[in-house]
């Protein structure tokens, strides 16, 4: 595999002349782990939707470089998963469905596709439920599928925003499972304000220190 690096340099973000936060630098690579801390509306969304390309920053400058090339900013998301409140699945599609659609919008040319998803159902305990539409899903449940959303193309660089929301404790044990496969492959950044998941990572930034 590939040595992943990203490098954050003075990232700052505005919105209406509010400073979410500003001059926030770091660097992480491959088999690197980071967590976001800060109290909520603090900025931690923010950052990791900078992180993944789903908002620009406001000034600075952040890189993806794969063996030392720069990766365009257009295919970012190739190498990125993602585990967010804000990623928003389809109601009238069956669990399946939604990844199989979610996953040919990053990938072309899957011919195990089908295992691919049955797998990552298995994974996240959803199998059984696969064929039942997302409206009929609990919460948790969701969480889940959002989960197997993020580890289907076996990311390089796993963001986690807030992961345990709605889930039980076996549901938090695989995040922490799927956590601790990602650091030895991969780049993991958590956003949380939970105790416990600060310390899955090797380090700490705290976002409060950027206002």
């Amino acid at each position: 595999m590939s040595l992943i690096e990203i490098n954050c340099d003075g990232l700052s973000k505005t919105y209406s002349g509010r400073t979410i936060f500003k001059n926030l630098s770091f660097k992480i690579s491959s088999t690197q782990s980071l967590t976001v801390t800060g109290s909520n509306g603090s900025g931690k969304s923010t950052l990791i939707k900078v992180i993944a390309n789903l908002i620009n920053s406001s000034r600075g400058t952040i890189t993806v470089s794969s063996d030392s090339t720069i990766i365009p900013r257009d295919k970012w998301f190739q190498k990125t998963g993602l585990l967010s409140p804000y990623l928003n699945l389809y109601d009238e599609l069956t669990g399946f469905e939604n990844l199989d659609f979610f996953y040919r919008l990053k990938s072309t040319g899957e011919d195990n596709l089908k295992d691919r998803i049955d797998n990552v159902l298995h994974r996240v305990n959803l199998y059984e439920k696969r064929n039942e539409l997302l409206k009929n899903y609990s919460s948790g449940m969701k969480q889940k599928l959002k989960l197997a959303f993020a580890v289907l193309h076996e990311p390089e660089i796993l963001l986690l925003d807030e992961p345990r929301s709605n889930l039980d404790k076996a549901g938090v044990d695989m995040i922490y499972e799927i956590s601790n496969e990602q650091k030895k492959k991969g780049i993991l950044i958590i956003a949380t304000n939970d105790e416990d998941d600060k310390e899955l990572c090797d380090s700490i930034l705290s976002i409060e220190d950027y206002k």
